[in-house]
């Protein structure tokens, strides 16, 4: 071993030495006590802070109560009262007025006569007459045709017209259609003259056996 390494073991043996017998003798605390002293103690006072009071709270005003405005009364002038005339004159009468009688209708110079069929077919429908389609159809009925003779005795064209229906459009057609085509008659007569005459007639279109 090098005499270094002996000298500072030596020097850990030492200290060693005298930190045990400081322990057993008490100098470790007479040191402490040495070292630190005594300790003083003293209060901290807070530094005071001057708080202000806190603000008064806002005064409120006072709302008045609430007052209605005045009613305007705006007076207007009554119509004056209306004029009384008071008539002191008597009224006039009025003339009776005479009306005459409305006179009498002069009575027919003639005698009123109807319209007569002129010649064998000069109103009649016979039975060669029906539509061919009708019998096939067997189509059957009574109509009521109303016409118009003219002053001629023919009847006036398109004048014909169905009262009552056979219940077949065919037959109903074929009836106006023959008596405007084949009807002629001898001119109804009032006061001597030929005038229009306006008649019903009704046939029976029945399939001859």
């Amino acid at each position: 071993m090098s005499s270094k390494r002996m000298v500072s073991l030596a020097l850990v043996a030492l200290l060693h030495a005298v930190l045990g017998y400081a322990l057993i003798s008490g100098l470790a605390l007479r040191v402490v006590k040495v070292v630190t002293g005594p300790l003083e103690t003293f209060e901290v006072e807070e530094p005071t802070v001057d708080e202000e009071p806190p603000p008064p709270p806002p005064e409120l005003e006072e709302i008045p109560p609430y007052v209605p405005p005045p009613e305007v009364i705006v007076e207007t002038a009554a119509p004056p009262p209306p004029a009384i005339t008071i008539q002191t004159e008597a009224p006039r009468p009025e003339p009776v007025r005479v009306v005459p009688p409305t006179p009498a209708p002069p009575q027919p110079a003639g005698p009123t006569k109807r319209a007569e069929p002129r010649g064998r077919l000069g109103a009649t429908i016979t039975a060669d007459d029906y539509p061919q389609a009708s019998i096939r159809g067997e189509e059957e009925g009574s109509v009521v045709a109303r016409y118009t003779i003219n002053t001629d005795g023919r009847v006036v064209k398109d004048s014909c017209t169905i009262q009552t229906s056979s219940g077949f459009s065919r037959l109903d057609t074929q009836t106006c259609s023959l008596i405007e085509r084949r009807f002629r008659f001898n001119p109804a007569q009032q006061n001597g003259q030929p005038v229009q005459e306006t008649r019903s007639q009704a046939f029976r279109w029945q399939i001859p056996k």
